[in-house]
């Protein structure tokens, strides 16, 4: 049997799981919004003719914010976007990419980077595009864009991620609708000088869990011409198989994430976990083993914000002093798919 010298030559120099992937990075600003509307689970027992205290007992919120009629995800994406300038006195006019980094889109066409553009007077010919990887999209524009600085294609790239979950929910499924809040985030970054950066990377997707979480109509699966019901529209998600999963797949994850860095669980100073459900940070806690006081935890005052979750608890880590120069962050969570994502940076 023979091969291709070029395909020998690629796998006699390619690098194992293990290897380690510097990406330079430095995150220059991050900043957060959330839509005009406080809601507590009292208020949500009050409107479902619930017993007091049923949705936080069942979520563990103690209240989350949804969006008022008139406020769209393209404007909490540019307020969130603007608070990050307005922050490290960044001018719009300097960056030269954005990303949308959101699970569900505004609208099917055209992009919600368009959307969010357009609100946050982005000036105009500024490239934008989405990236889509459920709850993991800022995960996943992260890493997209680090590689892309490093390529020199970009000097300076805003990432938002902004999601209105309260759109979509179920109301008679309490599994599906008590966890979620809405809220968007932004991270504005550059290419760093190599001493700060993407230690480790790692997505491993499991498309057995295709059906756990989903909004199946919306796309070309259902439509208004092929069948699609009202219900096609609501999210809906199994927990119990979600949590199933993730549980058996997220020790072995992890594992092959610190090998890339060849570190240890000791050696991660922060946690910014995917605010899945108040199991799902029990979880997180319980498996890495780290002290309580270095996981951002602001699920009880925000909900499961699905895409804008990770980069919101990032935001609060740097705004609390513990996301600081010199740590070492452990960025992780699961999303539709089913997808496992994690990342090391060092700031």
């Amino acid at each position: 049997m023979s091969f291709h010298p070029m395909i020998q030559q690629q796998e006699a120099g390619s690098t194992s799981p293990s290897t380690p992937r510097f990406i330079p990075l430095k995150i220059l600003a991050t900043g957060k919004a959330l839509p005009s509307l406080k809601v507590s689970s009292a208020s949500i027992d009050l409107k479902l003719g619930l017993p007091p205290g049923t949705c936080f007992l069942k979520s563990g919120i103690e209240s989350r914010h949804f969006a008022a009629a008139d406020e769209s995800q393209g404007q909490l994406g540019a307020a969130a976007l603007h608070d990050a300038l307005h922050r490290s006195g960044i001018k719009i006019e300097s960056l030269d990419l954005l990303i949308s980094a959101s699970a569900v889109q505004e609208q099917a066409l055209p992009s919600t980077s368009c959307a969010i553009a357009l609100a946050a007077k982005l000036p105009p010919g500024i490239p934008a595009f989405d990236i889509n990887a459920s709850c993991l999209s800022f995960l996943v524009a992260l890493h997209t864009a680090s590689s892309l600085l490093n390529t020199g294609a970009y000097r300076r790239i805003a990432i938002v991620s902004a999601d209105l979950a309260s759109r979509g929910l179920n109301w008679n499924d309490p599994e599906s609708s008590y966890i979620f809040g809405d809220g968007a985030a932004c991270a504005i970054i550059e290419r760093g000088d190599g001493s700060t950066g993407i230690e480790a990377y790692l997505q491993e997707t499991y498309p057995e869990g295709f059906s756990f979480c989903e909004i199946r109509g919306g796309g070309t699966r259902l439509t208004p011409n092929n069948g699609a019901l009202p219900s096609d529209f609501h999210f809906r998600m199994d927990g119990k198989a979600v949590f199933k999963m993730a549980a058996q797949k997220m020790p072995g994850h992890i594992d092959k994430l610190l090998a890339q860095a060849a570190c240890c669980r000791s050696s991660i100073d922060v946690a910014v976990p995917h605010q899945a459900s108040h199991l799902g940070m029990k979880h997180v806690l319980s498996r890495l083993g780290l002290p309580e006081g270095s996981i951002v935890n602001i699920y009880p005052t925000h909900g499961n914000q699905v895409a804008a979750s990770i980069p919101s608890a990032l935001h609060e880590a740097f705004v609390s002093g513990q996301a600081a120069p010199g740590k070492r962050l452990l960025l992780l969570g699961t999303a539709a798919g089913l997808t496992i994502g994690s990342m090391l940076i060092r700031l």
